[in-house]
């Protein structure tokens, strides 16, 4: 299961209800800052969820109200918190920016800073217990952006029902045979794991897209999610603007949610042009199940079993 925390929901720049774009993602022990837009660090004191293991930073692209964020935080923690070792991933195109606004103005002089830029390319990047965190290319402005694919590993799922049958009795045999090795039971018998587990189940699969100008190639990725973040900055009346500024409108990002088979639409960088019904209307008349995200929003997404 994955659970999003969003800290700024915007588009370019602040509003009074909306700050600039970063979410937090949480899977088991493992915690995610996806882009960090200017003010990040207060939104993360104002939501609660504390910087403690907030310690991988996912960049979008380097666009100034995904990054400016890191100055501040980066800052505080070095200063105030008890800082763990900080690692940023970022497309090469994102990073040098990334690495002037850090090593040449907040980290400028420091020695040995924790803090770890790592570029990635497309492709998986990050694996941990049950989660893989892979990269995509997407298009917009010339910018080397990436998109985020977050997967969960499958299981065959323990049916106790038919390890009662069996008489399996509770304990390390029961342990073994969930993760697929035999099990010799007290009495001599060797349980194989076909004999007690079910039918293999999908993990659950998040998909984070920051701005991009069009989903063309972007199907794939999204293919089946259980939930999918995506940009929503222009309506279709101002297709104009939104091809001139590459950037989506809520009826393409509805489309491309509908084409792919996604469980669970959620619209972010939101501009204060429109009313929030307007965009809603507009998604929903292509793909119903969806959300416009607001500040300090959770959502969760699990598979469904």
């Amino acid at each position: 299961m994955f659970e999003t925390i969003f800290l700024g929901t915007s588009a370019s720049a602040p509003s009074i209800q909306r700050s600039l774009p970063a979410m937090v993602l949480n899977h088991d022990e493992y915690r995610f800052l996806v882009d960090c837009g200017e003010g990040t660090q207060r939104q993360i004191l104002k939501s609660g969820i504390g910087f403690k293991r907030l310690n991988r930073i996912l960049i979008t692209h380097s666009h100034l109200d995904h990054i400016l964020g890191l100055a501040g935080l980066v800052s505080t923690l070095l200063r105030w918190e008890a800082m763990e070792d900080l690692e940023i991933f970022a497309s090469p195109g994102a990073m040098g920016r990334i690495h002037d606004l850090l090593f040449g103005v907040v980290l400028r002089g420091a020695k040995n800073p924790p803090v770890k830029l790592t570029k990635i390319d497309t492709g998986a990047f990050f694996e941990g217990g049950d989660l893989t965190v892979s990269a995509f290319a997407v298009p917009h402005r010339r910018t080397d952006s990436r998109g985020f694919l977050f997967d969960e590993s499958g299981r065959r799922p323990f049916l106790p029902e038919k390890a009662d049958a069996l008489n399996i009795p509770m304990g390390p045999w029961r342990r073994d045979l969930v993760n697929g090795a035999a099990a010799t039971l007290p009495d001599g018998r060797v349980i194989d794991p076909e004999q007690v587990l079910g039918e293999f189940k999908p993990g659950t699969r998040f998909v984070y897209i920051g701005d991009v100008g069009n989903t063309s190639g972007l199907e794939e990725y999204c293919q089946d999610a259980d939930g999918l973040v995506i940009e929503a900055t222009y309506l279709e009346e101002d297709a104009q603007l939104a091809r001139k500024f590459d950037h989506l409108t809520a009826h393409k990002a509805a489309e491309l949610a509908e084409r792919a088979g996604v469980k669970q639409l959620v619209l972010t960088h939101v501009s204060r042009r429109y009313r929030e019904r307007d965009i809603l209307a507009e998604a929903q008349a292509v793909f119903p199940n969806v959300r416009i995200a607001r500040d300090f929003d959770t959502y969760s997404f699990k598979r469904d079993k």
